[in-house]
């Protein structure tokens, strides 16, 4: 085994949920991922959709319970000596497959080996490990201070997945509020955000106005806001189509640093989408847009595995005309750009 060190720290990061362009429904799910020599571990798997055990919806006891299995102050879950690394966002079920590998101690060093994809209750490392992944070796110190920072009294920092609609069209907020829901982000609609308590914005991560709402509303929210200390992100709304804006709050409820996201970088003009992409991944490219009655159409045109790099993909006119809108979107980030006439 080799005796080079690698780096181990942690990160918040997030599997996009979303209203797909099938109608389907994408559950959102914020957890913190493992950073392996400055980059997520989740990025070698190329297209997994996956989430960590360290998720932040999972009750307190269960994720100091998870911790503690990473710090081998607890028996490992699965046979072998074998954790899992990353599984199902939807559901966590071992059937569904889950990434595992065996974690030991070396000394004062803890080693992850043996990496594995996995839906029974043994791994099949010949038909299934995943080669030239690891193992990694992590000095002792680093490794438990970076999951120890992980336990407290109150378990892990609850993200803000709650989000204020304030718009003129109560029939799309209510819509709009119903899909949020969902897929595991709560909503709540007002006309505007006077009389609320500090404690009450603080609940939530994002504010998102209604294309009716004017200057001098969106200023006096932000103001409310600022007057609490409570800093959130602000959605301006593009267009009363429900998984444009369902993806334009996801952006915005994104708390993964920048440098540590799949896709950095989209840009629409001209018939075209351009995206950047960090690391080997599938992308989904949908196409939204309002005709003269103002009837939503729906175009999905490129879903695929992309390698890392500058991509440019163009789509069809009739999917462009007029005020129309691309969401580009992988497992863990989303971007929404309106089509540059």
């Amino acid at each position: 085994m080799s005796a080079e060190y690698a780096t181990f720290g942690l990160a918040p990061a997030m599997r996009a949920g979303g209203v797909l362009a099938n109608g389907d429904y994408q559950v959102h799910r914020d957890f913190v991922d493992f950073i392996v020599d400055g980059r997520p571990l989740l990025f070698q798997l190329s297209d997994l959709d996956a989430v960590s055990p360290l998720a932040s919806d999972v009750p307190p006891s269960i994720f100091t319970a998870q911790v503690r299995s990473l710090l081998l102050e607890a028996e490992a879950p699965l046979r072998s000596g074998r954790h899992v690394i990353y599984g199902c966002p939807e559901c966590a079920d071992l059937a569904c497959g889950a990434v595992t590998a065996v974690i030991e101690r070396d000394g004062d060093d803890f080693v992850w080996r043996d990496f594995a994809w996995q839906t029974e209750e043994e791994a099949d490392l010949r038909l299934n490990g995943y080669t030239g992944i690891g193992p990694f070796r992590f000095q002792g110190a680093e490794y438990r201070g970076a999951l120890r920072s992980l336990l407290c009294e109150s378990g892990p920092e609850p993200s803000a997945r709650r989000v204020l609609l304030i718009g003129a069209r109560v029939a799309v907020l209510a819509r709009l509020a119903a899909a949020l829901r969902a897929i595991g982000i709560g909503a709540d609609i007002a006309q505007d955000a006077t009389g609320v308590s500090p404690e009450e914005l603080r609940a939530y991560g994002a504010v998102a106005f209604g294309r009716a709402v004017g200057k001098a509303d969106r200023d006096a929210v932000r103001l409310t806001f600022d007057r609490a200390g409570v800093q959130v992100a602000y959605v301006d709304g593009l267009a009363p189509i429900i998984p444009l804006l369902v993806a334009q709050i996801e952006h915005a409820l994104d708390r993964s640093p920048a440098e540590q996201r799949r896709l950095t970088r989209l840009v629409a003009a001209d018939g075209q989408a351009g995206i950047e992409i960090t690391s080997t991944c599938r992308v989904e490219l949908t196409a939204y847009r309002l005709d003269r009655l103002y009837r939503p159409h729906t175009y999905r045109f490129f879903d695929g595995i992309l390698p890392a790099g500058r991509h440019r993909i163009g789509l069809d006119p009739k999917a462009a005309k007029g005020e129309s809108f691309i969401v580009a979107r992988t497992s863990g980030t989303v971007l929404v750009e309106p089509m540059a006439l």
